[in-house]
């Protein structure tokens, strides 16, 4: 029997997406009866958009643009299923060392924001809302993508940036200085699977099987060395990358439990992703976690 296609979109590519990739390379997706056509989306507006239009039958990124998608339309068929990304992979580089960081030394400096998609300001502004700081004294620089900032931060531009790998590592070793890792907020179901509600009906085994896959892949990079995972990855995915940085990487995201141990999703996590897009104002709508999240197809030991 031959393997079941599936043209999966990449939401962009990014060191946080390592358990993708892995599952590619180390071919637990063949092992689970798949044949993926991993496709990079051309935007991640089109990650979401391309499932719904037909271009595409499954995405990884966040449950953000779900939520949006939802927001906008109560009959929105998109469904979420799988946390692979537990906790938010972006970090705050500063010129200047800053071991005892707290959200107040943000008042003043200018600071990169990651604009490439929402997500990063609207937990970021979350994070400065708890922490008794008005956003709005934020010292925001001219919107710009991680890339854009990472070159004006090397000419000291800018005082700050928050950026993902591997800009962060990047930044780092050109003498920047790690100011903060928004991982230590916790679960917040950063990046899953989604699909429309009649792929998943209709494709019930195929979906289930990119979750074994995926958990064979977290199992894997939680009982890996650092090296053996680049040694794996790098050459497709991050070429460019010097593998010492990678690998450095690698173990920054690890010690920060960016990966689960499962793809279960919990609702606490959804929530906390949910109530820093409200409180930005990116979605209005409280959309309950059963109208979002598949949790049966999303548990490891479900159905």
């Amino acid at each position: 029997m031959a393997n079941k296609q599936i043209t999966l979109y990449e939401n962009l590519r990014a060191c946080s997406y390592t358990p993708f990739y892995l599952a590619q390379t180390l071919g637990f997706f063949e092992e689970e009866g798949l044949d993926i056509n991993l496709q990079l989306s051309p935007s991640p507006p089109e990650t979401a958009q391309g499932l719904i239009d037909g271009r595409a039958d499954v995405s990884f990124g966040g449950p953000m643009r779900v939520l949006m998608h939802h927001d906008a339309n109560d009959d929105c068929p998109l469904i979420c299923f799988g946390q692979v990304v537990a906790r938010d992979p972006f970090i705050l580089i500063g010129q200047t060392p800053n071991p005892a960081f707290c959200f107040k030394d943000l008042i003043g400096p200018k600071i990169g924001i990651a604009t490439d998609v929402p997500t990063p300001w609207m937990t970021l502004q979350d994070d400065l809302s708890r922490a008794g700081v008005d956003p709005n004294l934020i010292n925001k620089s001219a919107d710009k993508t991680m890339q854009e900032n990472t070159i004006l931060f090397k000419k000291g531009e800018l005082d700050i940036v928050q950026v993902f790998e591997p800009y962060a590592q990047e930044l780092l070793e050109s003498g920047g200085h790690l100011w903060h890792c928004f991982s230590t907020r916790g679960d917040i179901a950063f990046t899953t699977f989604y699909a429309t509600r009649r792929f998943l009906d209709d494709n019930r085994f195929a979906c289930r099987s990119l979750i074994n896959a995926i958990n064979k892949s977290l199992t894997k990079i939680h009982q890996s060395s650092a090296k053996e995972i680049s040694d794996a990855i790098k050459p497709y995915y991050f070429p460019y990358l010097n593998s010492n940085s990678y690998e450095n990487i690698i173990n920054r995201y690890k010690e920060s439990k960016l990966w689960p141990k499962t793809t279960a999703l919990p609702a606490a996590s959804f929530v906390r992703l949910k109530a820093a897009l409200l409180s930005g104002n990116l979605i209005q709508k409280d959309i309950p976690y059963n109208r979002i999240i598949d949790p049966e197809l999303s548990d490891p030991e479900g159905e």
